[in-house]
């Protein structure tokens, strides 16, 4: 009779044990779909709204560029736009246009604020903050990357002594939806000698030097020239292509090519799609 009780109580542990380890998957089984959805699919966009008259704006200048630095290996693209509102406060920033404002002007738009300010931050279109907030900046990223884009954007790039023809290729874009490229210098110092950063010698990554825009045709295929600087090193400088929602401010799909030879979108990008299919 106690054998059979102890072969009870040695049956009913069994059992229990079983049942919970029904419950618990080990760490090394975990579905693979939560592995691919904290790899990412997704790219961030991370326009700052800057200027070299503004005290506060060095502290965002420099988040980017340690962002720039660490992210290099991820879909990360910086766009550094120089206003040129403080201008008349007693330094002309010369990296700064009227376009770039205007572009911060339209995101006010899109995201409902009562007006602009630097440093601003807006990550792919939808999400804006102050852009020193280094904590806001790097969760945003990682949300952007999470994210499996809306389209996607080829460049192909032939470079000219004074201009550069692109090939560009989206698929998967709105109809209301416009293709953005930047020519973007990768760095710069300026010393600044007035102004509320008088005596400053202040450095820069992805400065923004001209954009253009223009609507998307119904293929989505099509090409278009940039002209160049005269002078410059295809070396520091290269193409960022955005595809933007022109209703709502959001961006759609994003791609880069260096200037220094005709690529295919971009060898970060075929590399990172490699690994994402093996």
């Amino acid at each position: 009779m106690r054998s059979i009780k102890i072969f009870a109580l040695a049956a009913g542990f069994i059992t229990a044990v079983m049942v919970l380890a029904a419950f618990i998957i080990p760490k090394d089984k975990a579905p693979v779909k939560n592995k691919i959805a904290a790899d990412g699919k997704g790219f961030a966009v991370v326009e700052l709204f800057t200027s070299e008259g503004c005290s506060s704006c060095p502290p965002a200048d420099e988040l980017v560029a340690r962002i720039q630095k660490e992210d290099k290996d991820k879909l990360v693209y910086i766009l550094a736009f120089h206003v040129d509102y403080w201008n008349r406060l007693g330094w002309k920033d010369v990296f700064s246009s009227a376009d770039y404002s205007k572009r911060q002007n339209q995101y006010a738009n899109w995201l409902n604020l009562q007006s602009v300010y630097t440093p601003q931050i807006v990550v792919n279109g939808k999400k804006e903050f102050v852009g020193s907030e280094e904590g806001t900046l790097r969760n945003a990223i990682t949300a952007g990357l999470r994210t499996n884009p809306a389209a996607t954007l080829t460049l192909n790039i032939q470079k000219e002594p004074d201009h550069i023809t692109i090939q560009y290729r989206v698929a998967g874009a709105e109809k209301n939806s416009d293709l953005l490229l930047a020519l973007v210098q990768k760095a710069a110092q300026t010393k600044v000698q007035r102004g509320e950063n008088g005596g400053r010698t202040l450095s820069h990554v992805q400065i923004v030097r001209k954009i253009q825009s223009q609507p998307l045709n119904t293929g989505g295929n099509g090409n278009t020239t940039i002209t160049l600087p005269q002078g410059i090193n295809t070396q520091d400088w290269e193409i960022i292509g955005l595809v933007q929602n022109k209703t709502n401010g959001e961006i759609l799909a994003a791609a880069k090519a260096n200037l220094m030879t005709t690529v295919n979108a971009s060898k970060l990008e075929a590399k990172i799609n490699n690994s994402l299919n093996h």
